[in-house]
Order: structure tokens, then C-alpha cells, then sequence
């Protein structure tokens, strides 16, 4: 995609903060780092619903990070259903777009610049070494993943409080995709969009499968 409508606030967005605040992204996008959150929201759903109620939780949740990385995948030409639209044309990665170094090249041969570097790198964005890799962005499966399981947890766990942990957890994740250099602000809100519709459906069939429990 050619699209430039969100160039600008990626650049605005993007810069570099250093090794340490590298490493603190790095750690945002991962996955180990959020574990105490998983396992709290766990408990929670427990304390509510039982053990049962926590497993129905668990499949739901499984249901809805599996849908909305394969929707992702449909985009990106990747995973089971990546076939579905063959004519779509996926978005590069901000990291591999040389629109935004100036340069007029292939998004590929950027990216073969970037991994094996053969001369000064292009510097106007910033792409930690350690965030190299994926061609394209669009749809963002990180902001599809996150905004979904916080929709059905959400809505599981029905408290405010938690509520606003889950958006800001959100909203941190999605900001380090930008900082790692690895989507533009319109991937994450399309991956957002999709998140949002497959937790919505897999928390009806939660509930759903509740009221059969009769909860």
C-alpha cells in the first residue's frame, strides 16, 4: 500500500529514546512482562464465576486471540486463511518504507539494508536492531490481540478499575509497535477494529455458555 495518510504521526511518534527505553519497549511488546496481568485476570474471573466459569473464561479468550490473529493473517497474506484475498496488497512496515528515509528504492532492498547493513544506515526512523523482522503491517495483530482480550475480560470481570488497567495496557502495547518501528498508527487502529468485534463475539459466547451453567 502507497497509502501516506498517517506518515506524519508516525514521525511525530517515533524516535529514539535509547537503549534503556528500547529495552522497555522490547519488554512492552513481549509477552513475559504481562504474565502478573494475565494471571490476575484469571483470579479475578475465578473469584466470580468459579472454576468452571474460569475455564469457559480461558476458551473464550483462546477463541478470540486465535480469530483475531488469523483476520490479521488474511491481510498479511499469512497463517491458515492468508489465501483469502490474493489481490490484496499488504502495507510494509514503517522500519522497511523508504518513503520515510527520502530514499527511492524498493521497500525490499531496504529491508535486506536493514538486516545486513553494508554502509550508515538511514536514520529518520528509528528501528531498534532487535525489532528487525516481519515485511508488513497491516493488520496490526498486536492491537487485534490485546484489544480483544480486553474486551472479553472486560466484560468478564465487569470493574471499572480494571477496565482502565486493560486500556492502558492497551494503549501502551499499541504505542510500542509504534516506537519499535513495526506499524503505522492506521495498522494499530485497524487491528484495534478487528480486536474489537472478535472479543465482542467471543465474550456473547461466554456468556452464552454461562447461562447454560446456569450462572
Amino acid at each position: 500500500m502507497n497509502y501516506t495518510f498517517d506518515h506524519g504521526l508516525f514521525m511525530a511518534l517515533n524516535f529514539d529514546g535509547g537503549p534503556v527505553f528500547d529495552r522497555a519497549m522490547l519488554a512492552v511488546s513481549g509477552t513475559a512482562m504481562w504474565i502478573p496481568l494475565y494471571l490476575l485476570m484469571l483470579w479475578l474471573v475465578w473469584r466470580r464465576e468459579g472454576w468452571r466459569g474460569a475455564a469457559l473464561f480461558v476458551a473464550a479468550v483462546g477463541l478470540a486471540l486465535g480469530l483475531s490473529d488469523v483476520v490479521c493473517g488474511v491481510f498479511k497474506h499469512s497463517g491458515p486463511l492468508g489465501w483469502l484475498l490474493p489481490d490484496f496488497p499488504p502495507r510494509w512496515r514503517p522500519m522497511f518504507t523508504p518513503a520515510l528515509e527520502g530514499l527511492d528504492i524498493a521497500p525490499d532492498s531496504l529491508m535486506r539494508w536493514r538486516i545486513h547493513p553494508t554502509a550508515d544506515l538511514p536514520s529518520a526512523v528509528h528501528v531498534p536492531s532487535e525489532a528487525l523482522g516481519g515485511r508488513y503491517g497491516t493488520v496490526s495483530a498486536h492491537a487485534a490481540t490485546i484489544v480483544s482480550l480486553a474486551v472479553v475480560s472486560a466484560r468478564a470481570i465487569g470493574r471499572r478499575w480494571y477496565a482502565w488497567l486493560m486500556a492502558a495496557a492497551t494503549v501502551l502495547i499499541c504505542y510500542s509497535r509504534i516506537y519499535l518501528a513495526k506499524h503505522f498508527p492506521g495498522d494499530l487502529v485497524l487491528g484495534a477494529a478487528v480486536g474489537a468485534a472478535v472479543g465482542a463475539l467471543s465474550y456473547r459466547l461466554y456468556a452464552s455458555a454461562l447461562v447454560r451453567l446456569g450462572r
